[in-house]
């Protein structure tokens, strides 16, 4: 015999971002359940819509699985007596385990006998291990929560009711001071109560209440719909997906419709339209053939097509008044000059530990000539890289901006196209902002590249020198997303930039920083968090975890370097000699990490070929080293590792004459700074 279960958590409003998501945790909260429990089962269809999450869990098992153990208990000379009786460590130990002293037996284990018991525990039937089911709405995790009424319990959104259903019977419990039952809610103005009179008609039951419970069939509804007004109209409605899943957990009954604005506001820039629309009515932008926008809009409706013109006449209204705005402030906008814009950045604070808008964006600046000079930045460009480092945040005090911070740079390059500059310029401010997430767009630009990789140093470096470090998940300032961002831009660049002779020189010159312990100390923060962000972009291309951990306990701190040094490794490691060759890098340094410089070597102290031989690889390597690529290092060290078992076969570094020592441990100490310098060997696993 199998079942059906149905559980629904009927709630207010859950915020769109989070419909989805947490279905889905409702789903591996009851996998979880049902596992730890002992009760098979078969395939889990997740619902959601603001108003609820459910699951329903097919072809469920009508009882746990029998439970069979051998429980082990006290030694034998602590579970029986000088006598052989059993002592009350035993007894106790068969009452424990609910059999009867007659039914214990020894085993050894390890070379000591213990006494054993084999206990079989007989499943319950399910429907009374389902009377627990409060646990897994209990177990579930939200970003943000609330508490509501007389409650100190938090949630996403209040409780209101709960179904819970196996096949067509109750399976009764209390949740807060709520009882499980078998009565649903319908849409909140179309819909009434829904009974479910059975788990599997639970979907069927909504919709007689005007709710779409499944979130895949309600997305369809609104893609079917939508292409039905685009063939009608011979319109084109430019894909999106994450506007498309957040309007379908806006809703629970999707009727799609069409607008119109008035055509003057097709003079604000598309970006301010698509933005008016998208992000702050949920609307989708309409489009020709040829991509030009039109002066329609596409909007879902939580409810049926009645009275769908008056909708219509709400929504234009709406659209309407945002418009003008924008047009205002667009008009607005082009009466004052970028430098009356940058006047006004110095009173605009940028963080009250670290200064205003204007001074950071002087220090970003400095930053960019910095790194437009590591990376061999051409001098023509030098000075495009100038001007835009000097204007970019202008827009940060525009009226549009204000209104739409989502803009920012998007405007920028906007209004210094309209008041003249080069558009190398204009583009540079545009996308100084890029990535906008991990996974976001990267600036296509050099200028544009160093300008983004400037400012988000200088914000990282700022925070940094206020001790105002991310720790955990809190991460206030977004940091992390900052420096992945710098990190993706030099690889993309293929941009070698020495970190801490940059952070060094820049603490200096730009931050009145000198060098001390605590500059020292600065300098070690900031790689070791740019090498934290170098660690995830090696986990996007799966290198194993030895080999990020041995990357990132390398001395190296070009970032573009350890992101190529970890990937050669990752290549190599099934090769015929990859144990070989890293256990003979890991045993010279196990041996010499410790010695400190000069590693002076003194070649008439040598007593074997195999100390010459060495000793002429390891010059050779230090001669071509530095303008090596990545897998051209790892061939050398490669070549090397036979010369290095030679070695070491043939003599012995500890030996009792002191300077045979010492001359023995720098020749291995000169390789070993090489070998650090490209990973730490001894944390990668050969076996």
């Amino acid at each position: 015999m199998s079942g059906t279960l149905l559980l629904e958590i009927g709630l207010e409003e859950v915020p769109a971002r989070y419909v989805r998501s947490s279905s889905e945790q409702l789903k591996k909260r009851m996998e979880n359940f049902l596992d730890s429990n002992r009760i098979e089962f078969g395939q889990i269809d997740i619902f959601g819509t603001p108003r609820r999450l459910a699951v329903i869990v097919r072809n469920l098992s009508d009882k746990q699985e029998d439970l069979h153990e051998k429980a082990k208990g006290p030694a034998k000379k602590i579970a029986v007596d000088s006598e052989g009786n059993w002592t009350k460590a035993a007894l106790g130990f068969a009452k424990g385990q609910g059999v009867s002293a007659e039914n214990l037996y020894f085993e050894e284990l390890k070379g000591i006998e213990y006494v054993y018991a084999n206990k079989e525990i007989k499943g319950l039937e399910t429907n009374e291990v389902l009377k627990r089911l409060p646990e897994v709405i209990d177990s579930m995790s939200f970003p943000i929560t609330m508490h509501w009424g007389n409650q100190t319990y938090e949630y996403i959104r209040p409780i209101h009711w709960i179904v819970s259903l196996l096949d067509d019977q109750v399976i009764p419990f209390s949740f807060l001071t709520i009882d499980s039952g078998r009565v649903s809610r319908g849409h909140r103005f179309l819909g009434q109560e829904a009974v479910i009179d059975h788990a599997e008609s639970y979907s069927e039951k909504l919709k007689e209440q005007f709710v779409i419970a499944d979130l895949d069939e309600r997305k369809q509804m609104i893609i079917d719909q939508i292409h039905t007004i685009e063939k009608e109209n011979n319109w084109i409605v430019p894909n999106d997906d994450c506007l498309m899943e957040e309007v379908v957990s806006l809703v629970e009954f999707p009727t799609a419709f069409y607008g119109t604005f008035d055509e003057k506001y097709l003079s604000l820039p598309e970006e301010v339209l698509i933005t008016s629309m998208k992000d702050h009515q949920r609307y989708f932008e309409v489009t020709d053939s040829s991509g030009k926008l039109l002066p329609y809009f596409i909007s879902v409706r939580n409810g049926n097509a009645e009275h769908i013109d008056m909708v219509k006449k709400g929504n234009r209204k709406v659209l309407t008044a945002r418009l003008e705005d924008a047009l205002f402030f667009f008009e607005e906008d082009q009466k004052q000059s970028i430098d009356d814009s940058l006047k006004k950045l110095e009173n605009v604070s940028f963080h009250a530990k670290i200064g205003s808008i204007a001074q950071k964006t002087y220090n970003t600046g400095r930053l960019a000539e910095s790194i437009a000079d590591f990376v061999g930045l051409p001098d023509d460009a030098k000075e495009t890289l100038r001007r835009a480092a000097r204007v970019y945040n202008f827009d940060l005090v525009t009226n549009m901006v204000g209104e739409f911070p989502e803009l920012q740079g998007i405007m920028g390059e906007k209004y210094a196209l309209l008041k003249g500059e080069n558009p190398e310029v204009a583009v540079a401010i545009r996308e100084h902002f890029l990535p906008l997430s991990s996974d976001g767009a990267l600036p296509e630009t050099k200028v544009g590249a160093i300008l983004a990789v400037a400012d988000k140093l200088d914000s990282i470096i700022s925070f940094f020198k206020q001790d105002m470090i991310p720790t955990g998940s809190n991460d206030p300032y977004a940091l992390r997303r900052q420096m992945i961002g710098v990190v993706q831009i030099i690889e993309k660049f293929h941009w070698t930039l020495p970190f801490r002779e940059f952070l060094k020189d820049a603490l200096l010159e730009v931050y009145s920083v000198k060098e001390d312990a605590h500059s020292e100390q600065l300098i070690k923060d900031l790689i070791d968090f740019a090498k934290g962000r170098v660690q995830q972009k090696l986990q996007t291309y799966h290198v194993n975890h030895d080999i990020q951990d041995a990357i990132m306990e390398s001395s190296e701190n070009d970032l573009l370097v350890l992101i190529e040094n970890g990937q050669v490794i990752y290549k190599h490691q099934k090769d015929e000699n990859y144990k070989e060759t890293i256990e003979a890098l890991a045993r010279v340094v196990n041996i010499s990490h410790n010695v400190t410089k000069p590693f002076d070597v003194n070649s008439n102290l040598f007593e074997t070929d195999s100390e010459k031989n060495l000793h002429v690889q390891v010059n050779h390597l230090k001669t071509v080293w530095k303008s090596a690529t990545a897998e051209e290092k790892y061939t050398l060290l490669q070549e090397i590792a036979p010369y290095i078992h030679s070695f070491f076969d043939e003599n012995m570094v500890m030996v009792e004459n002191l300077d045979l020592r010492e001359n023995r441990l720098n020749l291995l100490a000169n390789l070993t700074e090489l070998v650090l310098g490209f990973a730490d060997v001894r944390k990668l696993i050969t076996k």
